[in-house]
């Protein structure tokens, strides 16, 4: 066997993964991950049916019930949702003007990937694997890896 490959040394060291399935991490991080999901979703003048959509399909009272009160922990599902939420926001905003990046989610793309829809629609529909779907894309257009 030969020797495995060495990296160049990098002053960049990758962040450490984050364990959602730990309840003490979901704790600490929850109450800043709902606080953000209503501001990007007031950013993005996103009606509360379809946020509650994104959110996984949480039931009114649940929801209206976050947006009163943030300090709440939140299943590995929703954090992880939001995760990618907060992502595609970050993304957007390095890509566009503010202007743009608060619109752009609800504007028709021609993408092959959204066929003529919103990329909120195209979201809402597809859940989880649609949000990774364009937090990808809008990643790739940044350059980011």
């Amino acid at each position: 066997m030969g020797a495995l490959p060495h990296y160049p040394a990098s002053r960049y060291a990758p962040s450490a993964l984050v364990n959602f399935s730990e309840k003490s991490e979901r704790e600490k991080l929850s109450p800043a991950a709902v606080k953000a999901f209503f501001n990007i979703m007031d950013k993005w003048s996103v009606r509360d049916e379809d946020a509650r959509a994104l959110m996984g399909g949480v039931s009114n009272g649940q929801f209206y019930g976050m947006k009163k009160d943030p300090e709440r922990t939140l299943d590995a599902d929703t954090l992880t949702r939001v995760s990618f939420l907060i992502g595609i926001f970050k993304a957007l905003n390095i890509l566009y003007s503010e202007k743009l990046a608060d619109v752009w989610i609800q504007r028709p793309n021609t993408n092959p990937i959204f066929g003529g829809r919103t990329a909120l629609s195209y979201m809402v529909e597809g859940g989880l694997p649609a949000m990774q779907t364009v937090r990808r894309l809008l990643d790739a257009r940044r350059g980011a890896a």
